[in-house]
């Protein structure tokens, strides 16, 4: 047991941050604010047959990360088919590069992103050629 069955993004501006994943990744949400007594949606990342898991966007409960700082807690990660059009994407909704893309040589490429809510994330286009 202990596998990750679920996320929460912490954000400041739902809008926006549905905005951003919604456009960058496709996800699609549920309020669920009813049941968590805050803002509060799911964050649905793709089809139920497909490896991977839902999550939600939260209201923040306390100040946003502060720029520059290590991550202090967990970075999610996400699988894209074509990085360089995905990060284009990131970079048309706000997003900024946090550490540019590179090569982990035969398997693929990976890179790290903030987020409009400050937020660390990251995506990996599997690339057997990667160097």
């Amino acid at each position: 047991m202990g596998r990750l069955v679920h996320f929460e993004i912490h954000v400041s501006d739902m809008e926006r941050a549905k905005k951003f994943y919604g456009e960058v990744f496709g996800w699609s949400f549920q309020d669920w604010s009813e049941y968590a007594g805050m803002p509060y949606f799911g964050a649905v990342t793709g089809d139920e047959n497909e490896l991977g898991i839902n999550g939600a966007l939260m209201q923040r409960q306390g100040g946003a990360p502060e720029q520059n700082q290590p991550v202090n807690g967990f970075a999610c990660t996400m699988g894209v088919e074509n990085y360089d059009t995905t990060e284009a994407k990131i970079m048309e909704q706000g997003g900024k590069v946090a550490m540019p893309k590179y090569a982990l040589p035969g398997m693929a490429w990976q890179g790290y992103y903030t987020d409009t809510e400050g937020n660390i994330f990251g995506i990996h286009q599997p690339d057997a050629n990667a160097k």
